[in-house]
């Protein structure tokens, strides 16, 4: 789909997701590391635990379906160089703080003026303008500003942030889906322009149904939830979400409103036809009452009840119970599971990429989109540091082998 554009990436980890993107979709996306290696290739983990920049499955992950060249672009000779690429090139991308190409120059209006078509897409946490330009944009602090972590945990304890960071992803997204929609709009220009991708205003955007749209219809302000506790007639007690099964853990959600009322109301029935006793369970109006209608000994009888019903089944097996009855329960899938996930399998979402410099094969999560007339899909392992230096430099540039040696003492390449 992409076939005939050229990206050159300068990003780091917020923005690697971009090129990965636009690679799949397959576009000739160039990934610019510094002469030995871009820092990120020592995040973890590593394969089979070998903590080395050309085994980081981190690098693999997000920087499959590029090739790969070194280049420093704060040396005189690598700028040259780089403009040099820019003259033959579509897309840029880079993940540098606001300000930084135009301090190096390299900025979007020089680089207009060289190849007027070319597209400059900037990935930061608050974008190139506006007061929050030059603020540290780490993932914790975008996720926070967001509000995304304002309504993760308990109420009567601090919010929470999510164990892996991922808030730049969301700008890494945004800033691909910018990227085509630029390009499609130079085929009625002419023109490049820049993209400015953000993601805290991704972010943003993407929390709005979970805090707009309660307070656009309700006025209600959403908070932190007590999603391990029920507060019972004579007090609070243990109510968990996460249960316990066979082979693993469930999701299961079990709220007092006509919202869930039928789904409730199938998971005693479910219960009931297991010969098992609902119990208090079988007693609840789910439509009107809450925990505030019964005791802690009750609260805790209902407990024990599903927590033995559970115990007695698969992650599986209760899934698909749960989808012939329309019940809203979920099983927590591990790695492993995610693996042998049928719904996965069958649209052949897992594939094989090779590694020669490994000599073995690495399954990968495969093709974001299904595409009717296209393919999206890896079109190649991440580079090794370097890789393409020659087949780019040399055959593709017309440098002179003598000339790139002499660079690379220098530290340009």
């Amino acid at each position: 789909m992409l076939s005939c554009y050229r990206v050159l990436d300068l990003t780091n980890e917020k923005g690697f997701l971009c090129g990965k993107a636009l690679g799949d979709l397959g576009a000739d996306v160039i990934k610019i590391e510094k002469p030995g290696g871009d820092p990120a290739r020592n995040i973890g983990p590593f394969y089979h635990d070998i903590p080395e920049p050309e085994k980081s499955l981190y690098w693999f992950g997000f920087n499959a379906s590029k090739r790969g060249i070194t280049l420093d672009i704060e040396t005189a000779d690598g700028r040259e160089i780089f403009k040099e690429m820019v003259k033959k090139a579509d897309v840029v991308i880079e993940s540098f703080a606001p300000g930084y190409m135009d301090e190096i120059g390299l900025g979007y209006t020089l680089l207009s003026e060289i190849n007027p078509g070319i597209i400059m897409t900037s990935i930061s946490g608050f974008g190139q303008e506006g007061p929050y330009r030059d603020y540290n944009d780490r993932d914790i602090a975008v996720w926070a500003m967001s509000g995304f972590m304002y309504i993760m945990g308990d109420a009567d304890h601090p919010p929470l942030a999510p164990s892996y960071a991922h808030g730049h992803l969301v700008g890494a997204m945004n800033a691909a889906v910018g990227t085509a929609v630029a390009l499609c709009q130079r085929q009625l220009t002419g023109r490049g322009q820049q993209v400015d991708a953000i993601s805290h205003q991704g972010l943003c955007f993407a929390i709005s149904i979970a805090t707009k749209v309660p307070w656009g219809m309700a006025r209600m302000i959403p908070n932190r939830k007590d999603s391990n506790r029920a507060r019972a007639k004579d007090g609070v007690t243990y109510f968990p979400f996460f249960w316990e099964c066979k082979d693993g853990y469930v999701v299961l959600t079990l709220m007092f409103n006509p919202t869930y009322e039928s789904s409730n109301q199938a998971f005693v029935e479910w219960i009931r036809s297991s010969d098992a006793d609902p119990g208090v369970l079988g007693r609840i109006d789910w439509k009107t009452e809450n925990w505030s209608n019964y005791t802690v000994e009750e609260v805790d009888e209902a407990r024990e009840i599903i927590s033995n019903f559970f115990k007695s089944q698969t992650k599986i097996e209760l899934n698909d119970g749960a989808l012939e009855r329309r019940i809203q329960l979920n099983p927590l899938l591990t790695p492993k599971d995610q693996l042998e996930f049928r719904q996965l399998v069958e649209r052949d979402y897992w594939i094989q990429v090779e590694h020669p410099e490994l000599d073995t094969e690495i399954t990968y999560p495969g093709a974001f989109v299904k595409l009717a007339d296209a393919e999206c899909r890896i079109r190649r392992r991440a580079p090794l540091i370097g890789e393409h230096n020659e087949e780019i430099y040399t055959r593709e540039m017309g440098i002179p082998a003598e000339e790139l040696v002499a660079m690379k003492q220098l530290g340009v390449i």
